[in-house]
């Protein structure tokens, strides 16, 4: 499966914060009515994986599936522990998803030595004896993006299929991509710096897997197509309304993210509501108001 577009998507809650299986259908039902979208990414970032338990991860990958069955599901794991993330990757494959996407445990941000590191996404890959994808973290993110020493020991996993390429900076992107290329050419580079999917794509790129596809999916495929067409003048118009609705969404605090993509989609009527888990709080109104400004153009582009 390796490559390809994915959108990843958020996860609708009822008004006490519990999964909204009907919604959560209809949301995937509407991401994947996308011609040209290949696939899902469950349960990550913006998804608030890290907010839920296995058999609420199992249960999210289990509506997609049900709702999506022809779609390619990346399902998210993000546990502290080897072996919880091990076996959130088990119940996952089993509940129908495609492949597994290894997080940074959030701790990381203080630092790692590179033998957990690797130890952490072998033991993941072992118990789930499927294809696993890495996740290359923002250059902003403290330690949680990989040394190139790390990622060419990451590349010898035998099982990892692709690299969710989040460095949001373009010579890092650059520098991942060509460790892959030199160390494992069958690994699928796949931009993630939403910010920065021009660059990425112009560069050379295996796809995406975004979350601003969970609300513009049109669009991301339109910025694909129009790249490999060199058609540069509509990629550019394209990328300039991306950049103004992104840099809002992915605003400092960036945990708010999800809340910010799930105001969105309220908004547009395509979720019943913006409720997420606590501790994460609402939307600010003026906040709000500022981010469907910037999404208006974003929508009027979208074929």
């Amino acid at each position: 499966m390796n490559g390809g577009l994915y959108a990843a998507t958020i996860c609708p809650m009822t008004p006490d914060g519990a999964l909204d299986p009907e919604a959560l259908s209809a949301h995937v039902a509407g991401v994947m009515a996308t011609e040209g979208l290949d696939g899902l990414l469950l349960n990550g970032h913006a998804g608030e994986g890290v907010f839920m338990s296995r058999d609420e991860q199992v249960q999210v990958v289990r509506t997609a599936r049900q709702t999506a069955p022809d779609a390619r599901i990346l399902a998210a794991v993000s546990a502290e522990s080897t072996v919880q993330a091990g076996d959130d990757a088990q119940a996952a494959l089993a509940a129908g998803a495609d492949a597994i996407m290894v997080f940074a445990p959030f701790s990381w941000a203080l630092g790692a030595d590179p033998r957990a590191i690797i130890a952490h996404h072998r033991g993941i890959a072992e118990a789930a004896a499927g294809p696993v994808y890495l996740f290359q973290g923002s250059v902003g993110s403290f330690r949680l993006a990989y040394a190139p020493e790390v990622l060419r020991e990451l590349l010898q996993i035998e099982s990892v299929a692709g690299i969710k390429e989040g460095s949001w900076e373009t010579r890092a992107y650059e520098v991942t991509r060509r460790i892959a290329r030199e160390v494992r050419p069958d690994v699928a580079v796949m931009a993630s710096g939403d910010e920065h999917l021009y660059a990425c794509f112009c560069i050379g790129s295996d796809g995406s897997a975004v979350s601003l596809a969970a609300v513009l999916p049109g669009l991301i495929v339109a910025l694909d197509r129009a790249v490999r067409a060199g058609d540069h003048p509509r990629a550019l118009a394209i990328h300039a309304a991306l950049f103004d609705f992104a840099r809002l969404v992915y605003a400092a605090p960036g945990h708010m993210a999800a809340a910010r993509l799930k105001a969105c989609l309220a908004e547009l009527g395509r979720i019943p509501r913006d409720t997420c888990r606590a501790p994460t709080p609402p939307v600010h109104p003026e906040e709000r108001a500022a981010l469907m400004a910037a999404l208006r153009p974003c929508l009027e582009l979208q074929p």
